[in-house]
Formats: structure tokens, sequence, C-alpha cells
């Protein structure tokens, strides 16, 4: 039996997401260790992305083909018992063979939060990203309009990024202020390694008054990440939704946390 999970973490504590040979604390690793112990032998779980060092996730999708019978209320509350505090399976679900926690999303969403203050937060250090400059938000979300639609974001790549194509189809992308937070709200068919922190970081340039709102277009074009600024730190971003066809009848995580929340 094929399942789905929704996994919520905090990536602070982690060395990323995927499971790695010099350190046993990723958050792959100590989420297939809680399922083996459930399953009562090895499990080896499929993402739907693979999320950096510091980045958390409140609507992370895997899924896993269970060697043993679980209903799903064991599969949440049976692999919670064996997690840290800063990771939890939200929901289980079983679905057919078909299913590919990767392959069969149609869009990844992300939230990126910035506090935009002369005085760091405490409350907030790790889960929201400190740039001590105001921002202009209008300006932000104009130049954002740029990036919409399909594009080559290889100025938005990691230069280390191994994607065979830099090709990918921004379907939303707004930026609004919320009280103290500036939140960056973007989906994507898909995303380059750090593609949301390089479009933070170019975004926040154009916020602080540094370059002007075409900037944006001009580093989109020249397909060159030595011309696309400052990759933004990983905190405040969060993996908050995966999209799958309606056949699956997926769980959408709910968005009440204070540091995500609509």
């Amino acid at each position: 039996m094929r399942i789905a999970l929704g996994v919520e973490y905090l990536g602070t504590p982690f060395h990323g997401w995927q499971a790695q040979r010099h350190t046993p604390h990723t958050v792959q690793t100590v989420l297939e260790g809680a399922l083996g112990r459930v399953a009562a032998m090895p499990v080896s779980i499929t993402a739907a992305g693979r999320t950096d060092a510091g980045v958390h996730a409140r609507g992370q999708v895997v899924h896993f083909d269970s060697p043993v019978t679980r209903d799903a209320e064991a599969w949440v509350l049976g692999v919670n018992r064996y997690l840290p505090p800063s990771v939890a399976v939200q929901w289980a679900q079983p679905v057919p063979e078909s299913f590919h926690a990767r392959f069969s999303a149609t869009w990844r969403r992300y939230r990126y939060l910035i506090r935009d203050d002369r005085a760091r937060s405490a409350l907030g250090a790790g889960r929201v990203s400190w740039f001590h400059y105001p921002l202009d938000v209008a300006r932000m979300a104009e130049a954002a309009l740029m990036l919409i639609g399909e594009h080559d974001f290889s100025s938005f790549r990691a230069q280390a990024c191994q994607a065979k194509s830099p090709i990918r189809t921004v379907q939303q992308l707004s930026v609004q202020r919320r009280g103290s937070l500036v939140v960056l709200d973007i989906q994507a068919n898909a995303f380059l390694q750090h593609m949301v922190r390089n479009i933070a970081g170019v975004l926040m340039a154009v916020g602080k008054g540094d370059r002007p709102v075409s900037w944006v277009a001009e580093v989109l074009a020249h397909r060159d990440r030595v011309l696309g600024g400052v990759t933004a730190p990983p905190d405040g971003l969060y993996l908050t939704a995966v999209g799958y066809p309606a056949e699956f009848a997926l769980p959408q995580p709910h968005m009440e946390s204070l540091w995500v929340a609509d």
C-alpha cells in the first residue's frame, strides 16, 4: 500500500531535508527513522521538494510504500510519538500506486517572511528574515510582476543547481505588508535551488531603494546568477503547500500559524 503524508517542520535544527552521509540530523532521516519504528522495518520516503538547511515547511508532502498495514491514525499519532518536537506528521492517506509526491505535483507554494525593523525579533529568530532597513512594499510588488509567467530563471538559481532546465513557470507572486511583516507569496510549477531566496534578495534590494524596479527585468534577461544580487537567508522561508490533481483528494494545510498566518 502506498501512503501519502502531510508533514510540518521547523527547519532551524536540521541540515536540510535530504538524508546525508555526514550527518544523521536531516528531516528525511528522522522521519524515516520514526516511520521505521511504527512499521517495524526500514521505510524509504520521497518528498515533493527538498528544502535547504534552515527552511521550514507547513505543507510538505511525502509518500512511501508501506510494508505493513496500519490505519491513518497510527501513521500520524504513532510516527509523531517518535519524532522530535520540530517535526510533525499532520495527516496520512492511502493513495494509488500512480501517485508520486514529486512527479505528481502540479505546483508548489512558498512564503517568505521579512521583518524590516531596526531591531531584530527574539521570538522570530530563525522563523522570520530580519532586514534592518524599511522596505517599500509597493515597489517590490511592482517589480515582482515581471517574474510572473514562464521564464528562464538562470539568474535566480544557485550556481550548484543540478536541474536540467532553468525554465520555470511562476503562476502567482505577490508582496504585501501584514502588520510588522513583509510577506512574499510565490507559486510555481517547480523551483530551482535557492530560487525563492534569490528572488527575495532581488526584491529586497528594490524595496530598499538600492535598485530601480526595472532592474528585476534586467536580471531575468541576463540569465546569469552573478548579476542576480544577494541570496536572502533561509530564515523566514516556508514551503506552505503542494498542489496535486483533484483525483488524489489530498488535504491542504491550514495556515493559522503565527508566522505564516493568512
